[in-house]
């Protein structure tokens, strides 16, 4: 069968039909979504997290839609509890095609100088070195495989910056030198490395904003004067996660409605 032919029917059966994805931070928000999106394209989903009663509940409703779909618990600032669940990926299917990266904290949105260092580390911790712990131990097997398609969650923060959120913005421009990188140290082993990152979008990261009038100022700052919702961003996901994006490696993808149009 030709490629074109194979192409066109892995696309009947759903855009990653047939392929084993990792997803990170998938008990709730855009990881939730995620692992719902993946599933109903024809994917296996590893969903992975820390709080393993809300990631099962993730699973379970999953399967219900008809998906197949695993809970393993995994704290992706640590990096045994990374190698255990890239081992089980691999142990339960026997490989590995692609991996979302998304688990992440939230920034202390305080001056840096009143920052706790114990809170920069934090994030820190899981951003960027939990980043780097996953790609390091997906990439190995990847590259068993023949290729693969890996995709973190950054943010605008990681491209233009933001006032007051120095821990989070370090982090997410600290991950964009991690895909550039990877992109080009393995492009010609057929892995792409790409990221997708979202504005302001209705998950727990926004629990700081207390009142629909705060939420709408906020999207008031951005051209198309909404807040994104987890789906619009898995959608980017799946987008670069499939062969429709096969061209495409070393990108940071803006999903922010535009951009910011006002200072905050």
């Amino acid at each position: 069968m030709s490629n074109a032919s194979q192409s066109s029917s892995r696309e009947s059966r759903g855009r990653l039909a047939d392929r084993v994805i990792f997803v990170t931070g998938a008990s709730s928000g855009i990881g939730s979504a995620a692992v719902k999106m993946f599933a109903a394209e024809g994917a296996k989903v590893v969903a992975a997290a820390r709080r393993l009663d809300r990631l099962e509940e993730v699973v379970e409703a999953t399967r219900r839609l008809g998906g197949e779909a695993m809970a393993v618990e995994c704290d992706v600032a640590d990096a045994e509890s990374v190698r255990r669940a890239i081992e089980l990926t691999f142990s339960t299917f026997g490989r590995l095609d692609g991996a979302f990266n998304n688990a992440g904290l939230p920034g202390c949105h305080c001056p840096m100088h009143e920052m706790e260092i114990e809170q920069y580390d934090n994030v820190m911790a899981t951003n960027l070195r939990g980043t780097f712990l996953c790609m390091k131990y997906q990439l190995a097997l990847m590259r068993e495989n023949g290729g693969g398609s890996i995709v973190n969650t950054s943010s605008t923060s990681g491209l233009v910056g933001n006032a007051n959120n120095s821990d989070y913005c370090a982090s997410k421009w600290g991950m964009t030198g991690l895909v550039k990188s990877a992109a080009l140290g393995y492009a010609r082993q057929g892995i792409r490395v790409n990221a997708v990152a979202p504005g302001p979008t209705q998950t727990e990261m926004l629990n700081h904003i207390q009142t629909d009038e705060a939420l709408a100022k906020v999207a008031s700052q951005y051209a198309m004067n909404a807040i994104a919702e987890p789906n619009d961003i898995a959608s980017v996901a799946l987008f670069l996660l499939s062969d429709e994006s096969r061209f495409i490696t070393g990108a940071v993808v803006p999903c922010d409605g535009g951009g910011r149009i006002t200072a905050s």
